[in-house]
């Protein structure tokens, strides 16, 4: 039976069933030309760079004329006035399988296909060809597509500029030789239906800009000419002689390797610079909508030598990263988020798409110069909230996101004390104090407060360009940290967030799951579980925690690391104490969340019972581990 999804094909003898000879090829290829290179410059991978994609998608397109006569795919040219066009099927077949093909990686035992290679026509000597740029929506567009695979994005463009079904779509990428055509399929449903997008002059390499290549360069590249002869010469003879040939680098670039590529990230001109109402009608909460702010926005002398200093750091500047971030140079043209003066320094702040970068350098020089990464990809909403733009003196002032229409600051160890209102200033806050740096004993801890039309939500200096999220409630629906009773859950377990300073944590959720009635008519103890994820996915810490009625602080009892317990996956937790009575009793505590059937303890202490508590009589410095049974039988261990 045939898919509902495959448009209905002709019947035999119909055009689909004829043979397509040269000249009806080369006539759908010339009347459809536009839109062929535009199938082709959208499939083919981003890294080749605007330019190269568009002298190659012409290539590709002007190689798709068959040898001789051939047979028509059985695949309709389309649901348009082009269905029953087999010269045009034909042609975006062998456009589309030859772009996917530039795109395979090359490997060391296997000649390089053709499409993989530069073309040798068309060239434009001198100039520099790229499409006109779009809007802020056409950028974004971009950018998920060139996360994608390229039979994903394959699939997108046949469904969204072919209007091909998937079934059609399916067909086409198997005939073009995607082994997997259903995962193509599902990588292209992960980005949302934009299709009116793909005809914007963004992707047409058809309408272009043209603009001269360095000049001083060429200049110096005909003077190197003469001497490059020279040396290809003495190469030549060393490769043929014995031994390690062309050195143990291999392949690698040297160091100031003039890679176009390269060099487009390294010109300030070509920075991304988002529009500042572009965030007030996009459908993303991300730094990707963030606009460029500061006073030294058009200082190129500035924003060059951030880029350098990304790029090639000397010994000289302090490179910091967050556990799990690459520090090296950006792929392409980064995004402007931030270019001013602060305190003494100058600040730079850039963005990616997977790090946050920030520059900073003496403003009497460049000697002390300091380059700090982030990883924040996938961040949205509260994540994508704040960066810190400034340390001096134990405070820390943010650079907000531009939706962000309130800041405060707010002791968490204190939930009845109210928040401090800070300015805001250009997105900038007013300096707050910063637990991040502080020596000694913890008896206070300071977050950020903000506020966006969607609500309010804390966010926690670790000594990191970006602050952490803090959540409370239970791992499976965790909720903002700034209602009454979260605030309440947080309070005696603030200073625990000092355990996991500088580790790159993206959030922190502490979830109250038992109260305990104490032995000895002690009162009611609170137990709660705190987990902190990281930017990177590893690298979890999830601490047990056990706080007794009148105390100040909460005590760490248990603790694990790379652990579902106590997160979405395994919300789950159990863990224990030793505690001394006032009357000078010792106990064993120990307590699981309300999905705990029994408890039961091993090793020096023996002892078992019922429901999610347990309290047995045991001594000083008594050694014992424990286990539960779940609801349904599930076993679990107790956190160590």
């Amino acid at each position: 039976m045939q898919s509902q999804d495959v448009a209905p094909r002709p019947a035999p003898g119909s055009a689909a069933d004829r043979i397509v000879d040269v000249e009806q090829a080369e006539a759908a290829l010339v009347e459809h030309y536009p839109r062929l290179v535009r199938i082709a410059y959208l499939v083919l991978p981003p890294r080749l760079g605007r330019g190269r994609r568009v002298l190659t998608a012409h290539a590709l397109v002007q190689r798709a004329l068959p040898r001789r006569r051939t047979s028509a795919p059985a695949i309709p040219a389309q649901s348009t006035a082009r269905d029953g066009d087999p010269g045009y099927a034909y042609v975006r077949l062998q456009v589309v399988r030859t772009a996917l093909e530039a795109g395979l990686p090359l490997r060391l035992r296997a000649l390089p296909r053709r499409a993989q290679l530069p073309p040798l026509l068309p060239q434009v000597w001198g100039l520099r060809l790229f499409p006109r740029s779009g809007g802020a929506d056409e950028l974004a567009l971009d950018q998920r597509l060139s996360a994608l695979s390229c039979p994903a994005r394959a699939a997108y463009v046949l469904r969204g500029l072919e209007n091909l079904p998937d079934g059609d779509v399916r067909e086409v990428l198997t005939e073009a030789g995607v082994d997997d055509a259903d995962a193509a399929l599902r990588g292209a449903d992960t980005v949302a239906a934009r299709y009116a997008l793909l005809d914007s002059p963004e992707f047409d390499p058809c309408s272009l800009q043209a603009r001269p290549t360095d000049l001083m360069r060429r200049r110096q590249h005909t003077k190197a000419a003469l001497a490059a002869a020279a040396a290809l010469a003495v190469c030549g003879t060393l490769v043929a002689l014995p031994g390690d040939g062309w050195g143990p680098d291999g392949a690698a670039a040297p160091a100031y390797a003039q890679n176009p590529a390269a060099e487009a990230a390294l010109d300030p001109g070509r920075l991304v610079r988002i529009s500042p109402a572009a965030w007030k009608t996009s459908a993303r909460t991300d730094f990707s909508v963030w606009p460029a702010r500061g006073g030294l926005t058009g200082d190129d002398a500035l924003l060059r030598r951030a880029l350098a200093v990304w790029a090639r750091p000397g010994d000289r500047v302090r490179v910091s990263s967050t556990p799990g971030t690459p520090s090296g140079g950006p792929a392409g043209p980064p995004q402007l988020l931030y270019a001013g003066d602060v305190a003494t320094a100058r600040v730079v702040i850039l963005y990616d798409g997977l790090r946050i970068a920030r520059y900073a350098e003496p403003k009497d020089g460049t000697a002390g110069a300091a380059l700090d990464f982030a990883r924040v990809d996938g961040a949205t909403g509260a994540e994508a909230a704040a960066v810190v733009l400034d340390r001096a003196d134990g405070n820390v002032r943010y650079l907000t996101a531009p939706w962000v229409s309130k800041a405060a600051e707010r002791d968490l160890s204190k939930p009845g004390a109210g928040v401090m209102d800070l300015t805001l200033a250009e997105g900038i806050t007013s300096p707050l104090s910063s637990p991040a740096t502080r020596a000694g004993a913890c008896t206070t801890w300071n977050v950020l407060q903000v506020t966006d039309a969607s609500g309010s939500y804390l966010l926690s200096d670790l000594g990191e360009l970006v602050p952490a999220r803090l959540t409370a409630g239970r791992p499976t629906a965790p909720k903002e940290a700034t209602g009454a009773e979260a605030l309440r859950s947080w309070a005696p377990f603030a200073c625990s967030l000092g355990e996991v300073r500088a580790q790159g944590v993206r959030s922190v959720n502490a979830w109250a799951y038992a109260r305990q009635p104490l032995p000895d008519s002690g009162g009611q103890a609170g137990w709660v579980c705190t987990r902190a994820d990281t930017w990177r996915g590893d690298g979890s810490r999830v601490l047990a925690q056990f706080h007794t009625p009148g105390g100040l602080f909460g005590a760490v009892t248990a603790q694990a690391g790379d652990v579902p317990a106590c997160g979405p996956r395994d919300p789950h937790v159990l863990a224990g104490v030793l505690w001394k009575s006032e009357a000078g009793s010792w106990y064993l505590l120990a307590a699981g969340d309300k999905d705990t059937e029994s408890v039961r303890t091993t090793g020096g202490v023996r002892a078992s019972g019922k429901g999610s508590q347990l309290a047995v009589p045991t001594k000083q410095g008594a050694q014992a581990g424990l286990e539960g049974t779940l609801e349904g039988g599930r076993s679990i261990r107790g956190l160590r």
